[in-house]
C-alpha cells in the first residue's frame, strides 16, 4: 500500500489555472537555465529546495545547495544545453526528459573533467509545491554520460 505522501500526490485534481502557472514557472526556470541566471532559476524554488541525484547519492539543500549544483553544472559544461525530449505537467509537477550537450571543462560530480565535447540524457522530475506556488527542486537521472578516461 501506499503511504500517505504518495496517496495526497495521486489524488492531486487537474486545475486549469494551477496546471499554467506550473507550466509557466517550469517555462521561467528553463529560459533562467538557458541564460546562465541564477537569480532567476532560485525564483523558481521554494527556500528548502531539494536537488538530488539519487544514483550517485548527491544532494543539495536549500538555495543555498541549489545555487551550489547550478554553479557547479554551468562551471563544468559551460555550454551546456538541454534538447527537451518529453514533458509531462500535472498537479504534481514538472516530469522532463532531455538531451545534455556540452564540452567538460570542469569537474562535475566526481568525474574529472575530459576537456570533450560530451552528450548524455537526464530525466527531472520538478516536484511542485502547490502552497508555495514554487518547485521544491529536482530529482534527477542521468544516463549515457561518458567520463573522462583514468589515467
Amino acid at each position: 500500500m501506499a503511504d500517505d505522501r504518495i496517496l495526497e500526490l495521486y489524488r492531486r485534481e487537474a486545475d486549469s489555472g494551477e496546471y499554467s502557472r506550473i507550466r509557466a514557472l517550469w517555462k521561467a526556470h528553463s529560459i533562467a537555465e538557458d541564460d546562465r541566471d541564477i537569480p532567476g532559476l532560485m525564483a523558481t524554488l521554494t527556500d528548502d529546495c531539494l536537488y538530488e541525484i539519487p544514483q550517485t547519492g548527491d544532494a543539495w539543500h536549500g538555495k543555498e545547495g541549489a545555487e551550489r549544483f547550478y554553479r557547479d553544472l554551468l562551471s563544468a559544461f559551460p555550454d551546456v544545453h538541454f534538447d527537451l525530449q518529453n514533458i509531462v505537467i500535472g498537479p504534481q509537477g514538472v516530469f522532463e526528459e532531455a538531451h545534455v550537450t556540452g564540452t567538460h571543462a570542469r569537474q562535475w560530480l566526481n568525474y574529472e573533467p575530459s576537456g570533450r565535447k560530451t552528450e548524455f540524457y537526464v530525466l527531472i522530475y520538478f516536484p511542485w509545491d502547490s502552497e508555495a506556488a514554487r518547485f521544491s527542486g529536482e530529482r534527477i537521472s542521468f544516463w549515457g554520460f561518458k567520463p573522462a578516461a583514468k589515467g
